[in-house]
This record gives C-alpha cells, structure tokens and sequence, in this order.
C-alpha cells in the first residue's frame, strides 16, 4: 500500500512539472523515451530469442 502512494505521489510530480514544461520539450523528451523503450524491447525480444534457440 506504501509503494502505490509513493509511486501515484512521484506520478503526480512528474506530471506537473510536464505541465509546466513547453510543449516542444515534452514532445522530444517523450520521444526520446519512447526510442529507448522500443531499443530495449527489440535488444530484449531479441537476446531471448538467441537464448532459447542455444537450448
């Protein structure tokens, strides 16, 4: 129960300083993670696959 109101307390201060932030800022900053997220889940997708195909 601690850690869900710390993580909606640390979900709430993101999010307002997002809504203090210029659009263009939240635009890339959003895009940047977006490329990492994807990066991560073809490295992820594909070390798993290498993985399974050794066994």
């Amino acid at each position: 129960m601690l850690f869900l109101v710390a993580a909606l307390l640390l979900l709430g201060v993101v999010l307002g300083t997002v809504a203090h932030a210029p659009l263009t800022f939240t635009v890339v900053a959003a895009a940047v993670i977006a490329a990492w997220l994807g990066i991560f889940a073809l490295r992820e997708r594909h070390g798993r696959r290498q993985h399974t195909s050794i066994h």
